[in-house]
């Protein structure tokens, strides 16, 4: 009766949780082998409603492979209102590479920082982690894998892996104890499980499950601050200067012969399996949708995508803010342009107050972790930000409302945006000092003279790719 009793609360409360959509909860084991995490899974599952759970455990998909790492957990990550339930998942990746010598043991330390960043970044958004370590002796594990082999029934779970699990006991065992030490936090603590039958270990899990839906945890302390690097750009550089306007013919030429080398290079990246990812954020009426037009007229329509950032979709609403940006970054050899990006959050969402100070501060960090994610993978990351002075953005929305095809244009939006003119100047200095980094570095181009300033960006985008392609000869 007790049991019944505890499944029926464990039930009640995951449709309270899918209700209310407050947060998310991921249950996470990993461990050693022979120790019924499938079993205990689909036994608890049998106490779970199943249109509101997931469970992850698959190996890595060629899809999965050609992205970043965290690409493959960031896109399943759960929605808020629902249980992800991850067997292995990022913890087991770490340990098993590791005890297979294909992690290093720098590259092991590395992948447990990343692993806290992570983790972290998730339970600021409100994803509750339970995680599990199932724990088995070695000797009792050797007796549980002759008994599953020995019959018929089950001998399909036993396999040269499980077998060399086995052989990697006290490793495994070992560097479980530094994981679980390095990993440990009060928004994402770890239980241990010892071996029991798996109806005997559900109503722990079960338990773990009901007081992660019924109690948020701890906040994760805010990452730490980041000195800027030297020759970081700032607004003011863009201010416009006299100059001779660009004449049309010449303006033609140089604009034919950078399209003609970015065709080039991009076709050098694809071949080379290279990820691109261009990021444009700039003040409103800049160019920027110019820019792109001039940009992507020089490739391939079936290598890249653009990405226009707005408002978040209901589903996305639903996720922690990075999981849109994660889930959009190209395969290896394709190109995704970002028409606005995750830099939304430390501009628009700051200024306009859509996002909590706590949050926009926490997003810096967030996005210098997002950002070197990417680099590590080997992927190039190409940041433009396009200025404008504020005459010629005045006679910019005057040119759009007069002009009945570009009318489309020009939203209240853009002229409520103009009032906040100083705050978003700060905003964005600001922006430039925490997120200007190598690899990731920004480039300022002044927009008042529409065809220098697309000229401009195809330099950009044709000098960074040339370098990345000469460190890679």
């Amino acid at each position: 009766m007790k049991r019944d009793t505890l499944r029926y609360r464990l039930l009640e409360a995951q449709l309270e949780l899918a209700r209310r959509q407050e947060r998310a909860v991921v249950l996470l084991l990993t461990g050693h082998a022979a120790t019924h995490k499938g079993q205990l899974v689909n036994a608890l599952n049998r106490w779970l409603e199943n249109r509101h759970t997931e469970v992850h455990a698959l190996a890595p998909s060629s899809e999965e492979q050609s992205r970043p790492y965290w690409w493959r957990y960031w896109r399943r990550v759960p929605e808020r209102g629902r249980i992800g339930i991850f067997i292995h998942g990022w913890h087991g990746d770490a340990l098993f590479a590791r005890a297979e010598r294909r992690l290093a043991a720098g590259a092991f330390e590395d992948r447990l920082a990343q692993i806290r960043q992570f983790e972290a970044e998730l339970a600021a958004e409100g994803v509750v982690l339970l995680k599990l370590w199932m724990e088995i002796g070695r000797h009792a594990q050797r007796d549980r894998l002759q008994a599953l082999a020995a019959d018929p029934a089950t001998a399909w779970q036993v396999g040269p892996v499980e077998w060399q699990r086995h052989v990697q006991h006290a490793a495994i065992q070992s560097l479980g104890r530094h994981l679980r030490e390095a990993t440990e936090a009060p928004h994402a603590p770890w239980q241990r499980l010892a071996l029991r039958e798996p109806d005997a270990q559900r109503p722990r899990v079960a338990e773990g499950l009901l007081a992660a839906i019924g109690e948020p945890r701890p906040a994760p302390p805010p990452p730490a601050e980041v000195a800027p690097l030297a020759a970081v750009p700032r607004l003011h550089q863009a201010a416009p200067r006299e100059v001779e306007p660009l004449a049309k013919p010449r303006y033609r030429e140089r604009l034919a012969a950078a399209q003609a080398r970015l065709a080039i290079n991009a076709r050098e990246a694809a071949r080379r399996r290279l990820p691109v990812v261009i990021v444009f954020e700039g003040l409103d009426a800049a160019g920027k949708g110019g820019s792109i037009h001039r940009l992507t007229a020089a490739l391939d329509a079936r290598q890249y995508r653009v990405h226009r950032i707005a408002a978040p979709s209901d589903e996305e609403a639903l996720r922690p803010w990075a999981w849109r940006f994660w889930r959009r970054l190209p395969a290896d050899g394709r190109l995704a342009i970002f028409d606005r990006s995750w830099y939304g959050r430390v501009l628009v969402e700051r200024v306009e107050g859509l996002a909590s100070e706590a949050a926009w501060r926490r997003a810096y960090g967030e996005i210098r972790h997002f950002e070197e994610r990417l680099l590590a993978h080997g992927g190039v990351l190409i940041k433009l930000f396009l200025a404008i002075s504020r005459d010629e953005q005045l006679r910019r929305f005057e040119d759009r409302a007069a002009t009945p095809h570009k009318r489309h244009k020009l939203t209240a939006e853009d002229w409520r945006n103009r009032e906040h003119w100083d705050d978003y100047h700060q905003a964005i200095d600001a922006m430039f000092s925490a997120t200007h980094r190598p690899g990731a570095e920004w480039t300022l181009v002044a927009g008042d003279d529409k065809r220098r300033a697309r000229l401009a960006v195809l330099e950009a985008v044709n000098e960074r790719l040339e370098a990345r392609l000469a460190a890679a000869d």
